[in-house]
């Protein structure tokens, strides 16, 4: 049970909402913005002493029919309920470390795929596999050391890494810190013990305060991205649709890169081809 990271996730959820949302009347004019704890206690039907503990980060853990109460008082999404479970302590946790090596089956997979740009990412947003049109389209990560290959850095950049807060000039810069955000928490979660996931959310805490904003407003949905353009220095913009495939055994993610047939941009992924990896820098 993590009871800070639980305190403050409840005291977000419950600041967002104006009484309307939840059926009461709006009354008198408040202090504060949001719910007041003594309404989402009687909305959960728990004593508003206890859940006054569990802002404070002073309660005991609480039961599966606790937090379904204040879920459902606080209108949480199924991805926000899902947090909240974890952070109680009642949500199965991943085991030990994000695990970083890819099965060889899907290694030969990335090869494979014809006019598409492909990586495998790992929990914590590492480029643990790709195919040489992703190294073409994006940057060649072979000539990188492994730690220089994780795309949270690259969106957040900090005194120690110089690059754009629009990784690869993708359109989506702002969506996509969003969604980098969102999903180490959810990492953060799962994996307490990693220490390279610890590590890596606090060196961007305190190097990055777009990232320091965003990861203190406790979001954990996303919305997928379903297509992006990259800004290449050698093709211009080239637009693709970007499709995210779970490998749920293994928490890694592999990501397509395709132009639709017929489209504008359907000759770009052959021009890269190409031109591999030789073309200009960023």
């Amino acid at each position: 049970m993590d009871k800070p990271e639980l305190a403050a996730f409840l005291r977000s959820r419950r600041e967002r909402l104006r009484p309307e949302d939840v059926g009461l009347p709006t009354g008198s004019r408040r202090r504060t913005p949001g719910l007041r704890r003594e309404e989402v206690a009687v909305l959960a039907h728990i004593s508003t002493e206890y859940y006054v503990r569990l802002e404070q980060g002073r309660a005991p853990r609480p039961s599966a029919e606790v937090l379904a109460g204040i879920a459902g008082s606080l209108l949480l999404t199924s991805a926000e309920s899902e947090h909240l479970h974890a952070l109680s302590g009642t949500a199965p946790l991943q085991v030990g470390r994000v695990q970083r090596d890819v099965r060889p089956s899907i290694l030969a997979l990335v090869e494979r795929l014809p006019q598409t740009a492909a990586i495998v990412l790992s929990a914590s947003f590492e480029v643990l596999a790709w195919n040489p049109l992703a190294a073409a389209l994006m940057e060649d990560f072979a000539l990188l050391a492994p730690a220089d290959r994780n795309l949270a850095r690259r969106a957040f950049p900090t005194e120690a890494v110089h690059q754009a807060a629009r990784p690869y000039g993708i359109s989506d810069g702002a969506e996509f810190q969003r969604h980098v955000v969102m999903q180490l928490r959810t990492s953060r979660t799962r994996y307490p013990d990693d220490p390279d996931v610890v590590g890596l959310v606090e060196e961007l805490r305190d190097g990055n305060p777009v990232f320091a904003r965003l990861w203190d407003r406790h979001d954990v949905q996303t919305t997928p991205v379903l297509t992006k353009t990259f800004d290449h220095p050698a093709v211009g913009a080239v637009t693709v649709d970007c499709d995210s495939l779970a490998l749920t055994d293994r928490d890694q993610h592999l990501v397509l890169y395709t132009a639709p047939p017929g489209s504008p941009d359907a000759d770009a992924p052959a021009l890269l081809g190409l031109l591999g990896v030789d073309s200009p820098s960023r």
